[in-house]
């Protein structure tokens, strides 16, 4: 009879796996894997994605910064709107001429009961008020 054709022989494969993997871990322990040529013309690659890991993470932070700035803006601007919604009303209340007759009538004014009268001038009488 001969060899078995049909079904491979896979004990010895195994084996050498699995000493494989322990000398693989031996070599990531001693640091020696960084020495072989294929990590060596891999470095460029590590580098850039090196860079680009410090790139995300600094993104993240100043995304962070913008946001935090963001909230602080529009707290901001809730007060404001709401100092201004405040200032306005008291503006139309001391304005209201009620308001404005009690403020004057301390002082001694008194409102108007009769309509103001206009007054005409000639143009000889503007040319002399406006020459003098």
């Amino acid at each position: 009879m001969g060899s078995n054709n049909y079904k491979k022989q896979e004990k010895p494969d195994e084996v050498a796996v699995e000493k494989g993997s322990a000398t693989g871990f031996k070599t990531i322990l001693t640091g020696s894997f960084l020495s072989k040529e294929i990590v060596v013309g891999a470095l460029p690659y590590i580098f850039f994605l090196t860079f680009l890991g410090i790139c995300y993470i600094a993104n993240g932070y100043r995304t962070q910064k913008v946001v935090i700035n963001l909230h602080r803006t529009n707290n901001s601007l809730k007060e404001l709107r709401s100092e201004y919604i405040t200032t306005k009303s008291d503006l139309m209340i001391i304005s209201k001429q009620s308001e404005v007759a009690e403020a004057t009538a301390e002082r001694g004014l008194k409102e108007l009961t009769s309509p103001p009268k206009k007054i005409m001038l000639s143009q000889k009488e503007k040319k002399a008020i406006l020459n003098d």
